[in-house]
């Protein structure tokens, strides 16, 4: 299903690591397959963001196979200030397609007023254009990433024809904030995702087959918006100048 403000992009780079943040604290790391919703949000959220509405990743194109890398590192250990000694495994020469829209979000009443769908859609499409509005990293802060705007589907990609792979596992897929989802409670998403012909449909955040696991009690402690409504501030901010 297309919505009527679904965006579509391109983000690529030389790297990623796309890990479960649940278990990537310490150690050794290992990339993901395939990218995650919450990181797929991340980039987008990156490109163009306001609390008015929560980004929805409806699904992403494989573009190029599938290949890892090697690298060693020497990350500070949790426990003292010393540096370990630890291999990374990465994605190696990333390319996906993109497919999102966004919701309301229904738990910003406050911000009720700014939920104009053209005018947000049209804003985000800028920004893809741009390359968004703030640095773009493919799952990690190392790993950086490169948008712009595409159609989702053109070109030829590497998986295309290749039918169903379903043995991915069960993967992380994202987080529920309390700002967005529970009100004082923090959970994580997690599903088992198939791809076809190279194309992953993401399930709604909302979807009741996603495994969930509750994480910690979290209040939401959004920013007052006296004053940030103002015509002029407002403008500004859309125009990227605040």
């Amino acid at each position: 299903m297309k919505y009527p403000n679904t965006v579509e992009f391109k983000v690529w780079g030389k790297y990623a690591l796309f890990t479960d943040p649940l278990t990537k604290i310490g150690g050794e790391k290992y990339s993901y397959q395939i990218p995650t919703y919450e990181a797929l949000k991340g980039i987008l959220s990156s490109v163009y963001w306001k609390p008015t509405f929560i980004w929805v990743i409806d699904k992403v194109r494989v573009m190029k196979r599938i290949k890892t890398q090697t690298r060693s590192a020497k990350p500070i250990r949790y426990y003292s200030d010393a540096n370990d000694l630890a291999i990374y495994t990465y994605l190696s020469d990333v390319e996906y397609q993109v497919q999102a829209h966004f919701e309301w979000n229904e738990n910003r009443n406050d911000l009720a007023q700014d939920r104009n769908e053209n005018k947000h859609y049209f804003v985000a499409k800028r920004m893809i254009e741009r390359g968004g509005r703030r640095d773009v990293f493919l799952g990690t802060r190392e790993c950086q990433g490169y948008v712009e705007e595409c159609t989702f589907g053109e070109d030829e990609g590497y998986y295309d024809g290749y039918g169903e792979f379903d043995a991915f596992g069960l993967m992380f897929h994202g987080f529920d904030y309390p700002d967005e989802a529970n009100k004082d409670e923090f959970w994580a998403r997690f599903w088992r995702p198939k791809m076809q012909n190279g194309v992953i449909e993401f399930s709604h955040p909302e979807d009741k087959s996603l495994i969930r696991k509750f994480v910690r009690p979290m209040t939401a402690e959004p920013p007052t918006t006296s004053g940030f409504m103002e015509e002029g501030l407002l403008a500004g901010y859309e125009e990227g100048r605040i």
